[in-house]
């Protein structure tokens, strides 16, 4: 289905399509390169917004944020060069974390090429590797259909970046382009039903199951037939990514807080929508004291994202929602066969695991302690948040603690690098989700060191009348590194940052609000503040270098 043929320049064609397939917000800084695009926007009707960043990264940051929370591919407009280069990290993480992402690059003019104009680079060649497809649209008449398959492949299991860079020259020519007036969809792959059958035959027969549900679920717009799957089934869960909320925080068969003992005593191990790496032991689990090793099944959105390295006892592959709901329709068919498994005595265990754990958790989360534990800080942040707020995380041991006490009450409000660990990615994803979630709250829970990565765009978020909250857990140091090193050899080194210092001020310089609280009853006062100022605001929490996460992995 397309509109009638339109004349224009490459810009022109480059936005109708992006909005042809759900773009509303272009991300960027910018560069001549480039200006098609900005003058594009500017005249479109509407007129699609322009955000832009004091560094690259943030622009593909919050373009990789919103693809995270639509579900519809981000756009970031890069121009040449250092502009695309920067961008690398941000195509990276999108690509580890499945995230629907488009990213457009300027690229020094065909008429110029290979005599050394500013930022002359051939850019496909990097990104590759870390991206779906890219590709150079090599003429002006190459955009439209470029950024057609760009969008179509992005937004299509398994998500992930892609890459279309124009020639300065292309970019600010002009042709007659037919554009798509609906992004194109490609068919949901369709799950192999004997894969489903065997997989429910092995939940059946399980005593002691755990079903994962990752970020994949999310993303596939799967989470309603899984939360119908666990209540119908009763099996236990763990939240894995922005998996975290498809169970809604509190949910009796959400057992994240009894993860250990369930990876431990699992006879079956359901992992649905994320990949078998560090985090999940790389798909191992149990077999600890000579006892038998849990079964582990896979289950992914498309087939190549099946594990390789680990061994399974099935595996399926294919539109999560239809993966739900066949095994859900093979369970209920055994079932009434009178077939029905009975995990309550496994549940109850798990349960009352929980509940231990929730009583240890509270006595870090009250805690009195002179300096600051970090567990206080979500201690008051916890009964702050709305059901519908959004949490993004960037940092080290301290986004480590938010993981072990923030659960979301709805599926979508949890934001993190994912298995790629990029630092300086939520103030973009910040910005994103203010806009993605108008009437949301929006927290940043920085560790200081990732605040340093990005805090100069606090200048965007005031320039775009973007109102997040920002908690810095301070305690002058990159904690994720100084306790190993110190481990390793009993000492550190090019692991501490200068104390206590005014990441608050930064803020207010920038025209934002901010303060530094080193007394953990004023913590709560503080955070009130922030959710109540309506502009950029952060609380700098002066923590103990010394309360380290307790981390079971490095990683490796």
């Amino acid at each position: 289905m397309s509109i009638e043929p339109r004349e224009g320049h490459g810009g022109v064609h480059a936005v109708d399509v992006a909005r042809a397939h759900g773009v509303e917000t272009m991300f960027t800084l910018s560069g001549a390169h480039v200006f098609p695009m900005y003058d594009a926007a500017v005249k479109a009707e509407p007129a699609m917004p322009i955000i832009d960043v004091r560094h690259e990264p943030t622009a593909v940051f919050a373009a990789e944020a919103i693809g995270k929370l639509t579900r519809t591919p981000g756009l970031a407009v890069l121009t040449a060069g250092p502009g695309v280069t920067n961008g690398v990290s941000p195509i990276a993480q999108a690509s580890f974390s499945g995230s629907p992402l488009v990213v457009v690059g300027g690229r020094a003019p065909n008429n110029r090429w290979g005599s050394g104009s500013l930022q002359e680079l051939d850019q496909p060649p990097i990104i590759e590797s870390i991206s779906k497809s890219a590709v150079t649209a090599t003429k002006v008449d190459d955009i439209a259909p470029a950024m057609d398959e760009a969008f179509t492949l992005a937004g299509s299991s398994h998500r992930g970046p892609t890459f279309v860079d124009v020639p300065m020259d292309e970019f600010f020519n002009s042709t007659t382009v037919t554009t798509p007036s609906a992004g194109n969809t490609t068919a949901p792959i369709e799950p192999d039903p004997d894969a489903l059958g065997q997989i429910a035959e092995l939940i059946r027969q399980s005593a002691r199951p755990v079903l994962i549900l990752g970020t994949d679920v999310w993303a596939d717009r799967a989470e309603v037939a899984a939360l119908h799957f666990v209540e119908e089934t009763g099996i236990p869960v763990i939240a894995n990514g922005m998996g975290r909320g498809i169970v809604p925080g509190g949910h009796p068969q959400l057992v994240t807080k009894a993860r250990s003992t369930s990876f431990n005593q699992a006879d079956l191990v359901i992992v649905v929508g994320t990949p078998l790496d560090f985090r999940l032991g790389y798909g191992i689990f149990g077999g600890k004291e000579g006892a038998t090793p849990a079964r582990t099944v896979h289950i992914a959105d498309s087939p190549g994202q099946l594990t390789t390295h680990a061994e399974l006892a099935a595996s399926a592959s294919g539109d999560l929602t239809l993966v739900f709901t066949g095994l859900l329709d093979s369970l209920t068919a055994a079932s009434q066969h009178g077939r029905r498994p009975d995990w309550s005595s496994w549940i109850g265990s798990l349960q009352a695991e929980v509940a231990a754990a929730t009583q240890r958790d509270n006595e870090l989360l009250t805690a009195e302690a002179d300096p600051i534990h970090p567990a206080r800080i979500y201690g008051e942040l916890l009964p702050r948040l709305a059901d519908d707020a959004v949490v993004i995380g960037d940092g080290g041991d301290f986004v480590s603690f938010a993981g072990k006490f923030v659960e979301p009450k709805r599926p979508g409000g949890w934001l993190d690098p994912g298995p790629y660990g990029c630092l300086g990615a939520g103030m973009g994803a910040a910005m994103a989700a203010r806009i993605a979630r108008p009437s949301s709250q929006v927290v940043l829970l920085y560790g200081d060191g990732a605040a340093g990565m990005s805090l100069m765009d606090v200048d965007s978020l005031v320039r775009h009348n973007l109102p997040v909250v920002m908690v810095v857990g301070n305690n002058s140091a990159w904690g994720l590194e100084k306790g190993p090193m110190q481990w390793l050899y009993g000492y550190d080194v090019a692991a501490d940052l200068a104390p206590q210092t005014r990441y608050d001020q930064v803020v207010t310089a920038l025209g934002g609000g901010g303060e530094m609280v080193t007394d953990p009853k004023e913590i709560g006062p503080a955070l009130d503040r922030a959710f109540a100022s309506g502009i950029p605001y952060l609380v700098n929490v002066m923590t103990d270098v010394n309360a380290a996460y307790p981390r079971a992995t490095t990683g490796i």
